[in-house]
């Protein structure tokens, strides 16, 4: 974001050229989306090693 006193903020910037179509689009629940793609085993890791779980 710019700070000088002449430029508009980002967020007011973008409000002023928001497409209400392109939003209405965007909202559809029919739209189609793809599906997420496999993980390799490499990042399948869990998060938290099982080996140090205090929880179980």
């Amino acid at each position: 974001m710019s700070t000088s006193k002449n430029d508009t903020s980002d967020i007011k910037q973008a409000a002023e050229n928001a497409s209400v179509e392109q939003i209405e689009n965007n909202l559809k629940e029919n739209k189609q989306v793809n599906m997420p793609e496999e993980l390799t085993k490499e990042q399948a890791t869990p998060f938290i090693d099982e080996e140090v779980r205090t929880d179980k």
